[in-house]
């Protein structure tokens, strides 16, 4: 064998060896992950319970306050003409299934304001829940359902149902027959 192979074996060997992780130290590294993990799940926004601001209102309201009811969370921005399309979906869905259904309309862009929402909803005549994200809620979708929850042009759609359970609806405008088939449907698929 060639000394210089035989020198680089000896060398990885050596690293290998002094980088050993004795039991003790793998049992302080697991407590300290232990520790971290436990302060991530503190620091964690739940959304469905999050405060939130209705500019139609003008009263705070949490997603979980309509447990019992269906609710129909869209994220959306006020430039996107598909998020525009949705709703008009679910003016048609209100009008024809009245208060049995909750919509809430969350605008997701940071660049976005109240009276840029509530000039929106005006506009169109959505009168139903809109709010602006503030940014720890916008986080605390991403971490549950990841980015393309922020998506405007994906038209993103939470379902929430009567038992508080959950699931996102798949991209794209979805029809009133889609979204009335995806209620009965329910969310324990």
């Amino acid at each position: 064998m060639d000394f210089k192979i035989l020198l680089a074996l000896a060398l990885v060997f050596v690293t290998a060896c002094s980088q050993s992780v004795t039991p003790e130290t793998n049992v302080e590294a697991q407590e300290n992950n232990n520790v971290e993990s436990q302060q991530n799940l503190e620091n964690k926004i739940d959304w469905i319970n999050f405060e939130l601001f209705d500019i139609n209102s003008n009263s705070n309201y949490k997603i979980s306050d309509f447990k019992g009811k269906t609710v129909l969370v869209e994220s959306f921005a006020v430039w996107c003409p598909l998020c525009t399309k949705q709703q008009v979906v679910s003016k048609e869905l209100h009008e024809e299934l009245g208060d049995s259904i909750v919509a809430i309309n969350i605008d997701t862009d940071p660049n976005e304001d109240e009276a840029a929402v509530k000039a929106h909803a005006d506009e169109n005549g959505f009168d139903w829940y809109y709010s602006v994200s503030p940014i720890e809620f916008t986080k605390s979708l991403i971490d549950e359902f990841g980015n393309g929850v922020v998506s405007a042009p994906s038209v993103p759609m939470i379902l929430v149902c009567e038992d508080g359970n959950y699931r996102m609806l798949g991209r794209g405008v979805k029809s009133a027959e889609t979204i009335k088939d995806e209620i009965a449907k329910g969310c324990n698929l």
